[in-house]
């Protein structure tokens, strides 16, 4: 079975943060930082080389699959903020109505840039989700 790439490491969030060019999406991940810092009560840790991870969970699919992984997160990536919403969309749809100016994957939420949603209602998304897989993955 093929392992995950994308690791927790010992790397810095902050130097991390510090090399987003877009004085923009720096401020944005600062925002996010402290806003998935407060609901999950965790430390930030990078995941791989551009993810910025908060808890964790371990997950094992009916395939028998298993593994662990962060309850939310992002990216800043070139094109867009990357938020990781990891319990899906599907039952948020009141939500993902109110949110704003976004697209999603399939547990991707894919953001220009924060001042396009509503950012309470981004905080109640990424909190459901992490209430969501917390009470799931016991």
């Amino acid at each position: 079975m093929a392992e995950l790439k994308t690791r927790p490491t010992d790397a810095s969030v902050t130097d991390f943060l510090n090399t987003v060019e877009d004085d923009q999406k720096r401020q944005d991940c600062l925002v996010l930082l402290g806003m998935m810092g407060q609901i999950t009560g965790a430390r930030p840790k990078m995941w791989g080389g551009s993810i910025v991870g908060f808890g964790n969970y371990h997950y094992i699919y009916e395939s028998g699959r298993e593994g662990d992984w962060f309850l939310t997160g992002f990216s800043p990536r070139k094109q867009n903020l990357s938020v990781y919403i990891m319990a899906g969309f599907d039952r948020y749809d009141e939500l993902m109505a109110r949110l704003g100016k976004h697209k999603t994957g399939k547990s991707c939420l894919y953001i220009n840039k924060l001042a396009d949603v509503d950012l309470a209602v981004l905080e109640e998304l990424v909190r459901r989700s992490v209430d969501h897989l917390s009470r799931t993955y016991r």
